[in-house]
């Protein structure tokens, strides 16, 4: 029989247009904002082979209820899932913590097939067994690694790793002449399904280096690979050297377009930035000398004013006409005595000193 599985393990989907921290959807159970503590494992998960079991005590297998209800501190639900692991990418990441997650006490092992066992039923691998087993060893969720897991689960490996329930995704898993590897596993009532993280697989990574060869080929030229180490031939080589040089004339150029556009626009922002500036000061400069030698301007004030105190200066105000005149009374003459004569004077006077000699005798002829 089926195991049914909680609304919280199916509705754990990645979404592709969803948003959180690290990619996690609302439906993860991720919180936004954790405490800082260390919430994963200081070490890498140990192999099978490096942990003891106590076999006295005997191993009786737990039920999907009591599963569910929590088991002993001591006696967790020991949960296998297994895999190939290459490229070791969020997908499966994604997979060992809904396995990890299934129950409230769960310890989980992960089984990775051997180079062997993979190359023969699926196919080549990027990645080389023990780089698999490493990768998955320093995944947080892992409690422990079988190497050179089975293809098929027996009931003698079963027993002998103590397993609860096998988790995997639900989709029928074809291989070594089987419909459904996990067959056997769900109609004993052992399997437990995950969800695949759409739009992440290993094929997938590898299609991308497949479509776009030339560009890692390249780069990886770039970085000092040899034609050799990258299986490259000479011609292929030369190729993409000569295509890395065209790529950098063209960056260049496309650089120095870029910075001519730049500093076109910059001349044009400070030419109109200077244009509006000329213009600020040629109104100011016409307002100033409008308001100097205008038709009203200061210029013409000054030039009047001066013009009339230079014309005050020249022809002073006469005094008014209707203000007294002093007669001068001519002065008494005077004798010398015993003389006829006026005394000596200057020439200026000479003519009024006769004057007054003639008036004197005119008067002794009289007398």
């Amino acid at each position: 029989m089926e195991l049914p599985t909680s609304s919280r393990l199916n509705s754990r989907k990645r979404r592709k247009d969803g948003s959180g921290p690290n990619g996690a959807t609302d439906l993860d159970g991720i919180p936004p904002k954790m405490s800082r503590r260390s919430l994963g494992l200081r070490e890498p998960a140990p192999f099978s082979d490096e942990v003891e079991i106590d076999y006295s005590k005997p191993y009786i297998r737990v039920t999907y209820e009591e599963a569910m209800r929590g088991t002993p501190l001591d006696r967790p639900v020991r949960v296998y899932a297994d895999g190939i692991f290459d490229l070791f990418h969020s997908g499966h990441a994604r997979a060992l913590m809904q396995a990890k997650n299934l129950f409230p006490n769960t310890y989980l092992i992960v089984g990775v097939c051997s180079d062997e066992l993979t190359h023969n039923f699926k196919g080549f691998t990027v990645m080389n067994e023990n780089e698999r087993y490493d990768a998955v060893q320093h995944c947080r969720y892992v409690d422990e690694v079988v190497r050179n897991a089975p293809w098929t689960l027996t009931p003698e490996f079963l027993a002998e790793h103590r397993i609860d329930f096998v988790a995997h995704d639900d989709i029928p898993y074809s291989s070594a002449g089987s419909d459904d590897v996990y067959k056997h596993i769900k109609e004993a009532g052992m399997f437990a399904p995950t969800q695949r993280t759409e739009g992440i697989s290993t094929s997938d990574i590898i299609t991308r280096i497949v479509r776009d060869y030339d560009v890692y080929a390249r780069r990886n030229l770039q970085r000092g690979y040899t034609a050799k180490e990258l299986n490259v031939s000479f011609i292929n080589e030369k190729k993409y050297h000569l295509q890395e040089r065209v790529d950098k004339v063209k960056k260049r150029v496309k650089d120095v377009e870029e910075k001519s556009k730049e500093f076109v626009q910059k001349v044009e922002e400070k030419s109109i930035d200077l244009i509006q500036k000329w213009e600020e000061k040629s109104r100011e400069f016409i307002g100033n000398f409008l308001e100097m030698f205008g038709p009203e301007g200061a210029l013409k004030h000054m030039l009047k004013e001066g013009k009339g105190r230079m014309l005050q200066a020249i022809s002073p105000k006469q005094s008014p006409s209707s203000s007294p005149t002093h007669d001068r009374s001519p002065s008494p003459s005077f004798r010398w005595p015993f003389s006829a004569k006026t005394p000596p004077s200057s020439p200026a006077n000479r003519s009024r000193n006769e004057s007054a000699v003639t008036y004197d005798i005119s008067e002794d002829e009289e007398d």
